[in-house]
C-alpha cells in the first residue's frame, strides 16, 4: 500500500496501529530517535533551555544541549502494510513528569533510552513501567566518545529483570531504531501471550 491505497486488484489493508513510547532521562536522545524514524515530520514541544531553569536541569555531560521538550515529540513509522507504529517522546525533567500518566494510556510497550555517561537518569522511567506492568526494551544510545560496557554490567546496574531486552543503538540511525522499534512490539507480545497463557493454566 502506498499513500493509503492499495495496489491494483488488491483490497486495501486496515493498518493496525500501536502506540509506543519514548522514555529516559534529560538529554538521552529521545527526541532525535523520533524524528530518526517518523515518516511524518514530527511534531515537537521542545522551548530553549533558560538560565532560570539551570537550577533544576542538570546538563553535566550534554553541556551543548540548548532545547529540552516540554510536553511530548510526536512521529508515526509504518513497520509492515498492517502495522503502524505512533511514537509518543516523553519529557526527561522531573517537573514534567506528570505528564507520563496521560502519555503511557493505551500504549502497548515503551523504550527506555539509556546513557552509560548518566545512567541514574533513566532509573525514574525504568521504575515507572516496572510499576505499571508496560512491557519495555532498554535501548543505549551509543553516543560518540562514550564508554562501552558489557551488556551484564548495564543490566545489574539498572537492575533489570532477565526477560527485559536490552540493546545497543543509536539513536539518530534509522536503522538502528526500527531494530529497538521492532524489540518493543515483539517483547510487548511476548508478555501478553504469557499473561494470557496464566490465566487459561
Amino acid at each position: 500500500m502506498i499513500f493509503g491505497r492499495s495496489e491494483r486488484g488488491k483490497p486495501p489493508v486496515e493498518p493496525v496501529t500501536l502506540k509506543i513510547l519514548v522514555a529516559g532521562g534529560f538529554g538521552v536522545g529521545k527526541t532525535t530517535l523520533v524524528g530518526a524514524v517518523s515518516e511524518i515530520r514530527p511534531l515537537r514541544t521542545e522551548e530553549l533551555l533558560t538560565e532560570a531553569g539551570r537550577p533544576v536541569d542538570d546538563t553535566s555531560g550534554v553541556e551543548a544541549k540548548s532545547t529540552t521538550t516540554v510536553a511530548m515529540d510526536f512521529g508515526r513509522i509504518t513497520l509492515r502494510e498492517d502495522l503502524v507504529l505512533y511514537l509518543f517522546g516523553t519529557p526527561g525533567q522531573e517537573r514534567f513528569w506528570f505528564m507520563w500518566d496521560e502519555l503511557s494510556e493505551g500504549a502497548l510497550g515503551a523504550v527506555v533510552l539509556a546513557d552509560t555517561r548518566r545512567l541514574e537518569d533513566c532509573f525514574a522511567a525504568v521504575d515507572y513501567f516496572e510499576r505499571r506492568a508496560i512491557p519495555f526494551v532498554v535501548g543505549v544510545n551509543c553516543f560518540d566518545g562514550s564508554a562501552r560496557y558489557p551488556e551484564d554490567a548495564v543490566r545489574q546496574a539498572l537492575d533489570l529483570d532477565d526477560d527485559v531486552p536490552l540493546v545497543l543503538c543509536d539513536a539518530r540511525d534509522r536503522e538502528s531504531v526500527k531494530e529497538v522499534l521492532v524489540g518493543v512490539v515483539q517483547h510487548a507480545m511476548t508478555q501478553a501471550a504469557r499473561r494470557r497463557s496464566a490465566v487459561t493454566t
